[in-house]
C-alpha cells in the first residue's frame, strides 16, 4: 500500500507534510511547539486566567511583542480565549480554552517523564 503525503491547511505558512495514518505530531508541534507557547499552555492550564502583564511578569524573558505574537498565534488556534472588558484603561483576560484543558494530562505525563528520566 502506497503512503500518500498529505500537508496542513492550505492558508498554512509552511506546511508540514503528515504520513496519512500515522501521529499526527508535526500538526500537534506546530499547534504548541516552541518554547513560550508550552509556557503559556503551562500558566494558563494549572493557574488560571492571567492578564497581560501577568503573563509577561511571570515569563522571564519574553518580549511583549512575542508574548503577544504567540497569544494570538494560540487563540487562532482555539486553544486561549482572549476577554476583553470595555473599561479605561482596557483590561483584557486570557484563560486556557477546553481544547487546551484537554492537553492537561499530556503536562502531567511529561512531568513525571521528565522525574523519572533525571532520577
Amino acid at each position: 500500500m502506497a503512503t500518500k503525503i498529505q500537508s496542513r491547511k492550505q492558508d498554512s505558512p509552511a506546511p508540514i507534510p503528515v504520513i496519512e495514518g500515522v501521529c499526527p505530531m508535526p500538526d500537534i508541534a506546530q499547534l504548541i511547539g516552541g518554547k513560550w507557547k508550552l509556557i503559556l499552555l503551562q500558566i494558563l492550564i494549572f493557574q488560571g486566567t492571567r492578564r497581560f502583564g501577568e503573563l509577561r511578569k511571570q515569563i522571564d524573558g519574553i518580549t511583549q511583542t512575542m508574548l503577544t505574537n504567540q497569544l494570538r498565534a494560540l487563540e487562532k488556534d482555539g486553544l486561549v480565549r482572549r476577554k476583553v472588558y470595555p473599561q479605561v484603561p482596557p483590561k483584557v483576560e486570557y484563560s486556557a480554552t477546553q481544547r487546551a484543558m484537554d492537553l492537561r494530562e499530556m503536562f502531567q505525563a511529561m512531568h513525571a517523564w521528565w522525574v523519572r528520566s533525571e532520577s
